[in-house]
């Protein structure tokens, strides 16, 4: 089993920063990928950026390409999401996420196999 927990999360007005933080716990040799997805109450979640574990390569959809940046830092089980230039259209619970399968680098959501609950992001015009 493997334990994820989000912080980091607020409001901010557009053009503003954050920075969300992950802490994993538990089995993480069972998982090749962690990544971050966001949801929007009514709507499917959408996966926003992965990286590999092992190589450190990283994936980000194309509504989040070149404001926002995923790291992470193994020695001590940390996962960030440094999210600049903040839009009111990235308003969205983000949740932390972790899987072994390839499709978890393709963001699919399927291929995750665990989830945090969730930190809020507020982006006010």
């Amino acid at each position: 089993q493997v334990r994820l927990v989000e912080s980091g999360g607020g409001s901010v007005q557009a053009g503003g920063s954050l920075r969300l933080s992950c802490a994993a716990s538990g089995n993480l040799t069972s998982t090749f990928y962690t990544g971050w997805f966001r949801q929007v109450s009514g709507k499917e979640r959408d996966g926003v950026a992965v990286i590999s574990i092992n190589t450190g390569n990283t994936n980000y959809a194309d509504s989040v390409k070149g404001r926002f940046t995923i790291s992470r830092d193994n020695a001590k089980n940390l996962l960030y999401l440094q999210m600049n230039s903040l839009k009111p259209a990235d308003t969205a619970m983000y949740y932390c996420a972790a899987g072994r399968q390839y499709g978890a680098y393709l963001l699919r959501r399927d291929d995750f196999d665990y989830w945090g609950q969730g930190t809020q992001v507020t982006v006010s015009s």
